[in-house]
C-alpha cells in the first residue's frame, strides 16, 4: 500500500486519540482527533454509498471549513479524488471546472448557493450536498448523508502513486487547467513544510488563508495534521478576528499572503496578547523589508517565505528566518529533494534544462523534485510541454545569485497576483472584449501597497460614451469574472502597442502607468 495521505491521518489519530484536532470557528464545534476520524469515516461511507468509486472525483465550494477538511481525508481513505474549488469564482466559471473535473459529489454551502442554483440543472449527473440548514430542493443535506452512515470505514485499497487530487490552476489561455497530484508528491510536500517550520504536535495552527489554496491546503493543513497538530478554522480572514484567535486560542503558527500581514499590522494591536505566535509562512509574492522588520517589532514572529507554484504542490524554494533581511527580495533555495535551474528561454520551443544561466543573469526558472506534478488533467500536449525533458517549466523569469539564492523578476505569461490570488489578464480581456463600446483592450498589474498589485485595464474604444462606471458595472455583473479579478483602474488611449508580430508590448503599458503615477494623474485625468 505505502504510504497515503489516508494512512497518515489514521496514523496521527492512533497517537493522538485525545488531542484536540480542529476547531471550526463559525459552528463553535472543537472535535479530537478521534471524533473526528469519526465523522471522516462517515464522510467516506457516505460517498460510497453514493456510488463514488475509486478514481472518480468528489469536489468542494466552501469557505474554510470542517466540511472541507473532512472531505479532505475522507476522498483520501476511499481514493477518491479531491477537487477543492475557489469559492471567489463565478457561475460559468464553476461550471467550466465542473464539466472538465466531472465530479461525482459537490459540497457547497449557504454563501455560495446563488452561484451553484444558477448552473446545477446543467450537471443532472452530479449529486449536490448542502452543509448548512434549509437544503434546497435540488440538493441533499450532507449532515443527513452523515447520520446514515457508519463509523466504522469499509476498506479500500489505496497506493501511494494512486491519484490524491485535482487543483484547477489558471494557464495562458485564460482557461484554468487540472493539476493532477499523487499521494506520494503531497506527503513529500508535507515532510518539507514540517522541516522548515519545525512543526510539533504542541503547536496550533490557524487556518485564514483559503483552503482551497494549495499554499494553505499543502503548507499549512495537512502538515500540521501530519505532525498531531490542532487547526483553529476560520471561515474567511478577517485581521481582527485573526488577532482574536490568535489571543484566544494561543495560535503559534499560520500562513498569510504579504497583503494579510499588512492587514494586521494595519489593526491597533494593543489589547491582544501575542505572545504565543511564533513563526509565521508567507508566500505568493515577497515581502518588503520595511513589512518584514514590522512583523519582527510589532508582531515579535519569525518568518519563512515559500515560493512556488500549483504545479510543484506548490513550495519549491524557502527564504529562512535568518536570510529574510540578508537576501531581501529573494525566493531562498531550493527546498530538500528539488532541484531549481535558470534557464535560456528559446523562442522556438521549451527552455532546454542543461542550458544553465551563470549567476546574475536572468532566464526561465525550472524545477525537477518529489513533489512534482502527475500532469494536466485531460491536456497531455500541455503536460508535455510544461514536462519537458522531466521538468517543470515554470513560465516564471528569474535568476540565481553567487550563493544559490532564486531572485524572481517576472512571469513570462504576464500573470498578476493581487492579494495572494493569481490572475491571468486573458481572462478579463475576453469579458472586456466583449463589451459592446470596447474595440481593444490591454490587462496589466499596477504595484499596490496593500494587495501587491490590482488590476489595470487598458482600452481602446469603440463607443466615444464609454465611461469606467459603465466598464466596472460590466464587470460586477459578469459570471465569468471573480470579484477579485475585476480591474480597479482604467485607461482609455487611442491605440495599444504592438509589435510587428501583432503581439501587445505589455512592458510599455507598464512603463506608461508608471509614469502616470509618478505624474499623479487620476484615472479620470485619463479619460
Amino acid at each position: 500500500m505505502g504510504t497515503t495521505i489516508g494512512k497518515v491521518f489514521d496514523l496521527t489519530v492512533k497517537k493522538f486519540p485525545n488531542k484536540e484536532a480542529i476547531y471550526d470557528v463559525r459552528k463553535n464545534v472543537r472535535l479530537t482527533y478521534k471524533e473526528w476520524n469519526e465523522q471522516v469515516n462517515r464522510l467516506a461511507n457516505a460517498l460510497l454509498k453514493e456510488g463514488v468509486k475509486k478514481g472518480e472525483r468528489v469536489s468542494t465550494f466552501l469557505f474554510n471549513t470542517e466540511e472541507l477538511g473532512t472531505a479532505y481525508f475522507a476522498c483520501a481513505k476511499i481514493g477518491a479524488v479531491f477537487n477543492p474549488i475557489n469559492f471567489r469564482l463565478m457561475s460559468e466559471e464553476v461550471a467550466f471546472i465542473l464539466a472538465d473535473a466531472a465530479p461525482k459529489v459537490v459540497l457547497f454551502e449557504k454563501a455560495l448557493e446563488p452561484v451553484i442554483a444558477s448552473i446545477e440543472n446543467r450537471f443532472p449527473a452530479i449529486s449536490f450536498w448542502y452543509i448548512d440548514q434549509d437544503v434546497p430542493d435540488y440538493a441533499n443535506s450532507y449532515h443527513d448523508q452523515l447520520e446514515a452512515a457508519s463509523s466504522k470505514l469499509v476498506q479500500v485499497e489505496v497506493e501511494e502513486n494512486d491519484l490524491y487530487a485535482i487543483m484547477y490552476t489558471s494557464g495562458t489561455t485564460g482557461r484554468p487547467k487540472g493539476v493532477m497530484h499523487s499521494h506520494r508528491n503531497m506527503i513529500e510536500q508535507s515532510l518539507l513544510v514540517i522541516a522548515a517550520e519545525k512543526l510539533e504536535a504542541v503547536d496550533v495552527g490557524l487556518v485564514t488563508a483559503p483552503m482551497f489554496h494549495c499554499a494553505e491546503l499543502h503548507c499549512a493543513f495537512l502538515p500540521r495534521v501530519h505532525s498531531g497538530c490542532c487547526n483553529v478554522i476560520l471561515h474567511q480572514f478577517h485581521p481582527k478576528k485573526v488577532l482574536e484567535l490568535i489571543s484566544q486560542e494561543k495560535i503559534t503558527k499560520f500562513f498569510a499572503a504579504p497583503t494579510m500581514w499588512n492587514m494586521l499590522l494595519q489593526e491597533d494591536l494593543t489589547g491582544y496578547n501575542l505572545e504565543s505566535l511564533k513563526l509565521g509562512l508567507y508566500g505568493a509574492a515577497p515581502m518588503a523589508p520595511s513589512l518584514v522588520h514590522a512583523c519582527h517589532n510589532r508582531l515579535g514572529i519569525s518568518l519563512v517565505q515559500a515560493y512556488g507554484m500549483t504545479e510543484m504542490g506548490p513550495a519549491i524554494t524557502f527564504l529562512s528566518e535568518g536570510d529574510q533581511l540578508r537576501k531581501v527580495g529573494s525566493a531562498g533555495q531550493a527546498c530538500l529533494n528539488h532541484d531549481v535551474r535558470v534557464v535560456r528561454t528559446r523562442e522556438d520551443g521549451p527552455s532546454d534544462p542543461d542550458d544553465i544561466l551563470p549567476p546574475g543573469e536572468p532566464g526561465e526558472i525550472i524545477v525537477q523534485g518529489s513533489c512534482m506534478m502527475l500532469g494536466y488533467f485531460g491536456r497531455e500536449e500541455a503536460t508535455e510541454k510544461a514536462l519537458y525533458k522531466g521538468w517543470y517549466h515554470s513560465g516564471d523569469i528569474g535568476y540565481m545569485d553567487e550563493e544559490g539564492y532564486l531572485f524572481v523578476n517576472d512571469r513570462v505569461d504576464d500573470m498578476i497576483i493581487s492579494g495572494g490570488e493569481n490572475i491571468y489578464p486573458r481572462e478579463v480581456e475576453d469579458v472586456l472584449h466583449a463589451h459592446a463600446g470596447v474595440l481593444d483592450v490591454a490587462v496589466v498589474g499596477q504595484p499596490d501597497d496593500r494587495w501587491g498589485e490590482t488590476v489595470t485595464a487598458f482600452v481602446v474604444k469603440k463607443d466615444s460614451a464609454l465611461t469606467e462606471q459603465e466598464l466596472d458595472d460590466y464587470c460586477k455583473i459578469s459570471d465569468q469574472l471573480a470579484n477579485y479579478k475585476r480591474p480597479r483602474k482604467y485607461v482609455f488611449c487611442e491605440a495599444l502597442p504592438r509589435n510587428a508580430s501583432g503581439k501587445i508590448q505589455k512592458y510599455i503599458l507598464r512603463k506608461q502607468l508608471e509614469e502616470l503615477f509618478n505624474q499623479g494623474a487620476s484615472v479620470e485625468k485619463t479619460q
